[in-house]
């Protein structure tokens, strides 16, 4: 904080458990990461290289080293995870993964028939020797999961060893969580809350008008992913009352107080 201004929500430093941020790299340069971190490295607490960018990323190793000197955690998109089981090559997968030494999964099955209990197990199994971060949802527009199977695969996913489970949206914003206009399914998300801990999940939030939403309705505290690199900066004014969107949500007074 450059001044000490009164009034605005604590936010904890990290490495924090609530309050996260996860921005999503979607085939950053070096010299792109380097201005990245420079700027947002206190306010990032996950970047996730999308989809299956990780597989043809340009000095992958190098910029995965720039992100762990700046206190920022990495892992790959939920999509490679997929596309290597797909394929019946999950050792494959650890084997990549032990390669580019990564601590942190994800698993998913947002484009992929996977069994809920074969997916668990994998959770189950990556979970001794990786921190686990489980998507439930799925990429495709027009699937529907009745609001009380999101809260038992999200139920059975913590149980079985994820860290924090993520709320499908895509990079779009458009599906899973969230309508196909984008505005946040209202019901499905009150319905997730009054049964899932909201610490215990990361919901993407592409827009600014989603991430605003949360804040409004979960505070400066909420969990937000997929946010864009440039994102990371306003995102955080959003957070602290510091842009109109959520300027009354913690500073509830209009009275202008003239101090001459």
């Amino acid at each position: 904080m450059n001044y000490n201004l009164p009034g605005l929500p604590e936010r904890t430093s990290k490495p924090r458990d609530k309050g996260l941020t996860m921005v999503m790299d979607k085939g950053l340069s070096l010299n792109e990461v380097l201005d990245m971190v420079s700027t947002g490295d206190h306010y990032t607490d996950f970047v996730k290289l999308g989809f299956g960018t990780s597989l043809i990323t340009k000095d992958l190793a190098k910029k995965l080293q720039i992100y762990k000197e700046a206190g920022i955690k990495t892992y790959f998109g939920g999509t490679l995870f997929e596309a290597f089981i797909v394929r019946g090559m999950f050792d494959d997968y650890l084997r990549y993964l032990d390669k580019f030494k990564m601590e942190y999964v994800e698993v998913s099955d947002g484009s992929i028939h996977l069994a809920h209990d074969e997916k668990c197990k994998l959770i189950s199994r990556m979970a001794k020797n990786y921190t686990v971060l489980s998507e439930v949802g799925s990429k495709e527009e027009g699937v529907i999961i009745h609001p009380n199977n999101w809260i038992i695969l999200m139920k059975k996913e913590l149980e079985a060893g994820a860290l924090k489970v993520i709320a499908e949206a895509r990079e779009s914003g458009t599906v899973g969580i969230y309508r196909p206009n984008g505005n946040a399914h209202v019901a499905l998300i009150n319905k997730i809350l009054q049964n899932v801990p909201a610490h215990n999940i990361i919901w993407e939030a592409p827009k600014k008008s989603q991430q605003a939403w949360f804040i409004q309705l979960l505070g400066s505290h909420v969990n937000l992913g997929n946010i864009a690199p440039e994102d990371i900066i306003p995102l955080e004014t959003l957070r602290l009352g510091l842009r109109g969107d959520t300027f009354h949500k913690f500073f509830n007074s209009t009275d202008v107080k003239l101090n001459f």
